[in-house]
């Protein structure tokens, strides 16, 4: 990782949009940091496409999609998308229906075999994934948060730690095919054919996939937390943590117009 001061000039100019991660991003204890509401409306003002993508459920999602200056909250890792009002999914309603009763009775395996594994709070919201709190409101250590994805991903589900959550769910999507869909479903663009035209902004563990795959790829400063069990690192990290640190991002590329 290199300081956000080394990001390229050229490569900051040629950004039409802003991909961005929630929790301990743009938010601190659940929420939106000042700064990185004062940013979103910033990039958004300056004519930049922002999207938030987030392995919050859809129920705790909408009333941000709402009220934030956003173009949409894709929510629960890529399955449902929200844009103002609307609301879209991934997986047609059979198969949502099909995997909650799975979902459900991996859930209640995890928390009869971790000792002191808890759904996560905003659990009731959530439609297409389930997740075990790890640091929101309960904690687990590192080997505890290890056997819950061991044990998701026994039962043949994805698996991913964010900074709050272990997220699990049925199905191949995942930040980046939600990425892909909403950007085909919003601008009827092909995201990979124009990657260069965009930057990813996370914090933890469930963000490797996108920070591997954009080149322009920062992390807040309190992505350091998990560095040691990262395999794809973002390029840049900013100074600041959470939503001080995506605010730097922001200004980083509005100082490049």
């Amino acid at each position: 990782m290199r300081t956000l001061s080394h990001w390229p000039l050229a490569q900051r100019q040629r950004i039409q949009g802003v991909l961005t991660d929630i929790d301990d991003t743009l938010t601190c204890e659940g929420a939106i940091a000042p700064d990185a509401l004062q940013a979103l409306h910033q990039l958004k003002s300056a004519g930049y496409a922002v999207i938030a993508i987030t392995g919050r459920p859809v129920g705790w999602s909408t009333p941000f999609a709402q009220a934030w200056p956003v173009d949409a909250i894709v929510a629960e890792n890529g399955a449902v998308a929200l844009l103002g009002q609307r609301k879209l999914y991934l997986q047609d309603a059979n198969t949502r229906q099909h995997n909650h009763a799975r979902m459900q009775a991996v859930m209640q395996h995890v928390l009869q075999t971790v000792p002191g594994a808890h759904a996560s709070h905003d659990s009731n919201g959530r439609e297409t994934d389930i997740a075990i709190d790890h640091s929101e409101f309960h904690h687990l250590a590192e080997d505890e948060i290890a056997r819950v994805v061991h044990l998701m991903q026994d039962a043949g589900m994805n698996a991913t730690v964010s900074s709050i959550h272990v997220n699990g769910w049925f199905g191949s999507h995942n930040k980046l095919e939600g990425a892909r869909w909403i950007v085909r479903e919003l601008f009827q663009r092909d995201l990979d054919a124009e990657l260069d035209a965009w930057a990813y902004v996370g914090d933890s563990t469930n963000d490797q996939l996108m920070f591997a795959h954009f080149a322009n790829s920062v992390g807040v400063a309190n992505i350091q937390r998990f560095v040691p069990t990262l395999q794809h690192l973002p390029r840049y990290v900013t100074p600041s943590e959470r939503g001080t640190g995506f605010s730097e991002v922001a200004q980083a590329l509005l100082a490049s117009r």
